[in-house]
């Protein structure tokens, strides 16, 4: 069933982070409903919607990472691709600014 899906470290730990995360927003949305709130997103948002927003954050920045890979290798003379590890720090951090600050 899952043959076509190359189940790396780096896919794995990417997915159960998206899991947890909606696990620990469902609870804290049972525990604690949430409001509308103005950010510097141009919309009044929940929590729900930044992080459906910061999803879809992160998923285009590791897309992009991934698509421009052999690209980076011939702008800055690298010898293999970067780490898939640097965009996933990356959207994590991308996903916590929309968080907190959207």
């Amino acid at each position: 069933m899952w043959e076509w899906m190359a189940w790396t470290t780096p896919v794995a730990v990417f997915f159960t982070c998206i899991v947890l995360m909606l696990v620990g927003m469902t609870v804290w949305e049972i525990k604690s409903p949430t409001t509308l709130r103005k950010g510097w997103l141009p919309i009044a948002t929940t929590r729900g919607d930044r992080l459906f927003i910061g999803l879809l954050t992160a998923a285009y920045i590791n897309l992009a990472w991934v698509g421009l890979g052999e690209k980076m290798v011939e702008w800055f003379s690298l010898e293999a691709e970067p780490s898939v590890w640097i965009s996933f720090v990356l959207s994590m951090l991308a996903l916590a600014l929309v968080m907190r600050k959207g």
